[in-house]
């Protein structure tokens, strides 16, 4: 069972599925959306997803042609996005509460990428924000 809910609270989902994989999308949609170099997502079957809480304070935004994303109308944290008739929907998975590591993880659309940030470089890693001075 996966879990996933808003930063404020109001909405909150569940999952009767695995993840496969991740994807970390660098398109440019993704990236204002999320105000972010990517967007970590993956694919979920419609029919074992289901809003547990706040479905109604959901508000949604037509990002590209039938891509409708789903977000909360209180705190902005953007929770999924669908095509009508499909049937998977996309997890954004910076609200997932579940624990998950799946085998396989990609980047992609790298060719619209923000040009201040490539995943093949490697960075320090901090374990909790900067150091004091």
């Amino acid at each position: 069972m996966l879990t996933g809910s808003c930063l404020c609270g109001r909405t909150a989902y569940e999952v009767d599925a695995d993840l496969d994989v991740i994807a970390h999308c660098h398109c440019e949609s993704c990236r204002k959306a999320h105000g972010s170099a990517f967007s970590s997502i993956a694919s979920v079957p419609r029919d074992r997803f289901r809003w547990v809480r706040g479905e109604a304070a959901l508000s949604a935004y037509e990002s590209s042609p039938g891509k409708i994303r789903r977000f909360c109308s209180k705190c902005g944290s953007q929770l999924i996005a669908e095509r009508a008739g499909q049937p998977n929907v996309m997890l954004r998975l910076g609200c997932l509460d579940t624990p998950v590591k799946p085998d396989r993880q990609w980047h992609i659309w790298r060719s619209d990428a923000a040009s201040w940030y490539d995943p093949s470089e490697t960075h320090p890693e901090l374990a909790e924000g900067f150091p004091r001075r």
